[in-house]
């Protein structure tokens, strides 16, 4: 494990459930001063790439040798960004303490104690010469925690304030860190963010993501569909702590939703539907649980997008900023988190949070692969 020295450099890398890309940061961490991003950068994921994870995210043929050259061809896209950032800061690999990288999660059931994110560590230290950290949900799920979500303890560290806020994380998956300057940190799971609209998305446009939710925006919230999303799926009535993934919200979940609903609705209707699922899912977990939040802190790629933004505010009746008022663009806040991860593990800071996971205890989250 490094020493303890006034600055240290740690890289931040991830992968989220959109599949979209790798994200990574390079930051400076000082005693007493928050982490300082030196640059980032992102690599577009490659289609064969991403249909391998999509494809993995179900039982199919050959699927052990699939994921371990999935997991080596991941290495090698992180990699690709730890050169780019590498450049950015004009820093060489020795003067990098470690790289946090969080892999592509492919199955996640800590209701049966396990979760995978597809990740070769060793061949990313073996690429990139730097030492990392990685596999950080495993000790919380031993604990008897969810493993997720990571973030509410970097969030809490990062964003010390005297009133009560959220920080809602809108990645493939939307999460909240409830910080209260008062009490405990805690923080869960709320439902899909952006999965379900960029699946639909991309089966009636062809692209991507719905870019700054135009498309979404051209529709009408479908109030019944929205209800009947709403009442149709127990997982949102569960209380705290929980996680999810794509394991419950996948195709197969919007088509049967689909399929059930009787009425005919456009596909911008659905798409504006979907946007309403993701707001009233926020909206609702924030009033059971985060009664006394006074602003919304948005961050991750469902940020970018406008009309989200302002249904969350209306449904909320809160004001919603983007972290970028913070200091932290939005693409980049999991990446920097994955970096205080990184140092956190390196220097025995326990960021495994039963008030969040549910765990027995707090934990060290990761594994260190020297370089």
């Amino acid at each position: 494990m490094p020493q303890v020295r006034d600055t240290q450099f740690f890289i931040g890398l991830m992968s989220g459930t959109s599949t979209d890309g790798v994200d990574g940061v390079i930051a400076a961490f000082s005693p007493e001063q928050r982490p300082r991003i030196l640059g980032q950068a992102s690599l577009p994921m490659p289609a064969l790439l991403r249909e391998r994870f999509l494809e993995l995210n179900a039982a199919g043929h050959n699927e052990l040798e699939k994921s371990c050259l999935a997991a080596n061809e991941l290495a090698h896209l992180y990699a690709g960004v730890c050169q780019l950032l590498l450049q950015q800061a004009e820093l060489a690999p020795e003067q990098v303490t470690a790289i946090g990288a969080h892999g592509q999660t492919v199955r996640h059931r800590p209701e049966l104690g396990y979760t995978i994110q597809l990740n070769a560590p060793a061949l990313l230290s073996e690429l990139t010469n730097i030492a990392v950290v990685a596999d950080f949900r495993s000790k919380d799920i031993a604990a008897g925690g969810q493993g997720a979500p990571l973030v509410p303890a970097f969030h809490q560290a990062l964003f010390s304030t005297h009133r009560p806020v959220t920080v809602l994380n809108l990645g493939g998956m939307a999460n909240i860190s409830i910080l209260h300057p008062e009490k405990e940190v805690t923080g869960f799971d709320t439902g899909p963010a952006n999965v379900l609209m960029d699946l639909w998305c991309q089966r009636h446009t062809g692209k991507e993501y719905d870019h700054n939710g135009q498309w979404g925006a051209s529709g009408v919230v479908n109030e019944s569909l929205l209800n009947f999303m709403l009442n149709a799926e127990p997982w949102f009535a569960l209380p705290p702590p929980k996680s999810t993934g794509r394991d419950l919200f996948n195709p197969n979940w919007l088509n049967a939703m689909l399929a059930r609903f009787e009425e005919k609705v456009s596909a911008p209707d659905v798409q504006a539907s979907l946007r309403a699922l993701t707001a009233q899912t926020i909206a609702c977990a924030i009033r059971a649980h985060a009664p006394e939040t006074q602003e919304i802190i948005a961050c991750g790629g469902g940020a970018l997008n406008g009309p989200l933004l302002q249904e969350l505010a209306v449904r909320t009746g809160l004001q919603v900023r983007r972290c970028e008022d913070y200091g932290v663009a939005s693409q980049s806040m999991e990446a920097l988190a994955f970096a205080w991860l990184a140092w956190a593990n390196c220097y025995q800071v326990p960021a495994g949070t039963p008030s969040v996971s549910g765990a027995r205890r707090k934990t060290v989250l990761g594994a260190y692969y020297p370089a």
